[in-house]
Parts: C-alpha cells; sequence; structure tokens
C-alpha cells in the first residue's frame, strides 16, 4: 500500500489529526517531492514512539537543533516506506537495534513547524514536517548510545517525567500527551 493509502486509511483521534490528516492527502497530491527535503516548503518525516514492554516508559533523546528532549524520527530522504525509516531512525539516534513495531499501521498524524535552523554549517530555512508516527516496544535494558551529529544524550523516561523534561510545551500538550493516552 501507498503512503498516501495509509494516511487515507488513517482513523484520526482528535481534531488535529483529522485537520493534519487532510492537508497530508492534499500535500502528497500537489507536490510530487513531498519525500525529499529539498523541498524547503514542507516534505514527510516519521516518528517512532518507543515504549517498553510494560508501556509505562518511553525512549527520548536530548535533541541537538531543538535543544531538548525530543521523541526519535528523521526525514523521508525519498523513501516512502516510512516504518522502515523510523526503525533505522531509531537505532542510529539510540542504538537500539532490536525494537519491534506494534504495527505497521499508523499510530498518529501531525503537522509540525521548524524553525529556521543551521545544520551542518548551512542555514535551513522554516518549513513543515509531514510527520507519520509508528509505535515500537524495545528492551529498556538495550544498550543506549548517543548520535553526536543528533543529540547529546538518550534515556528512557516514565511517561509522566517525560512530559515534564520536554522545553516545548505544543509538543508536550498536543503530541506527547496523545501518544501516552493511545498507549494506555
Amino acid at each position: 500500500m501507498s503512503l498516501y493509502e495509509d494516511i487515507r486509511n488513517y482513523k484520526p483521534v482528535n481534531e488535529q489529526e483529522a485537520r493534519d490528516k487532510e492537508v497530508m492527502l492534499q500535500y502528497i497530491l500537489h507536490n510530487a517531492d513531498y519525500l525529499s527535503r529539498e523541498n524547503l516548503v514542507a516534505h514527510f518525516t516519521t516518528s517512532i514512539w518507543t515504549v517498553n514492554r510494560e508501556r509505562t516508559k518511553t525512549l527520548m533523546a536530548y535533541h541537538n537543533i531543538y535543544d531538548s528532549w525530543a521523541w526519535i524520527g528523521g526525514h523521508a530522504d525519498g523513501e516512502e516506506n516510512l516504518p522502515s525509516v523510523a526503525l533505522r531512525e531509531l537505532a542510529e539516534e539510540t542504538g537500539v537495534r532490536n525494537a519491534s513495531l506494534v504495527s505497521r499501521d499508523i499510530f498518529s498524524l501531525e503537522v509540525l513547524t521548524v524553525d529556521g535552523h543551521e545544520k551542518k554549517g548551512k542555514y535551513v530555512p522554516s518549513h513543515l514536517h509531514m510527520n507519520v508516527t509508528y509505535l515500537a516496544v524495545a528492551d529498556e535494558h538495550e544498550r543506549l548510545t548517543v548520535n553526536d551529529a543528533e543529540n547529546q544524550a538518550v534515556k528512557w523516561w516514565f511517561f509522566e517525567d517525560a512530559l515534564k523534561v520536554s522545553k516545548e510545551p505544543w509538543f508536550v500538550e498536543r503530541i506527547y500527551a496523545k501518544l501516552i493516552a493511545k498507549c494506555r
């Protein structure tokens, strides 16, 4: 199935997801380069909400660009198989290689704003991430590693603590709280 079909078949859990779903579907239809970060207006990304087996903790990284504890994720970079991209990003950013997706179905949708920033010595203008999130389970005792190019630390947080350590209020209120509620 295509990414368009996956998004079209996704059942939103709230108004934010319903509205963002429509934006994403229209964006795919009208932008051939929707999977490429060469599209400076918006492009698709994926996140992976990784929980322990008991679903009491989530794995987060202290993200260099956002200067905050955040979920794990990355750019599609031309690849439409976002579940695979999400698992690859998890391994690259945290060292976790034995995670498994709960399902290949989408867990959450969100259109995210990204402020302009420097990356690898080059200015990246403000843009949107059309983000598709997947749910994964991992062993919280698996060895974690830091990817210096992406983050400063990687750590498992109890859900309640994860909501406290992020410096991004919109993410805490609109995204992380929603993801935690969906896990329970």
